[in-house]
């Protein structure tokens, strides 16, 4: 098998768990602290907006690397494994029927709160 076969059949993997959050964020078995993870990592892989633009050199693409999928890796992990087998189900036919990816601007609107923020701690620690 080819690396890029590899990393095909990876980023696969890493789409389909990030659906299967989607749907474990409103599964009834998953616990409220593996939701509210859930929350933050659907938000912000749905988000049309990245923490850190990817027109930066390098760290724009971090967090598609190595965050994202960091945090949909752990997700899935602290997932009941019958809340797993099931959302996974879902995620798998959700991708075979084509369906369009959703979107979200809550994730969009936190990310650019979480921007004002830093410019205007970065604008106070400046002027004083």
């Amino acid at each position: 098998m080819s690396v890029f076969e590899t990393l095909r059949q990876w980023a696969r993997r890493i789409k389909r768990d990030g659906v299967t959050l989607w749907f474990a964020t409103r599964h009834p078995g998953t616990p409220w602290a593996v939701k509210l993870l859930g929350l933050f990592v659907v938000a912000y892989a749905l988000s049309p907006i990245d923490l850190i633009p990817d027109f930066i050199p390098i760290l724009g693409y971090l967090d598609d690397v190595l965050l994202l999928p960091g945090l949909i890796w752990l997700g899935v992990r602290l997932l009941p494994n019958d809340v797993l087998i099931e959302c996974r189900e879902r995620a798998d036919a959700w991708l075979l029927a084509g369906k369009e990816a959703p979107r979200s601007y809550v994730g969009a609107i936190v990310i650019v709160l979480i921007w004002l923020v830093l410019v205007w701690l970065g604008w106070a620690w400046w002027r004083s």
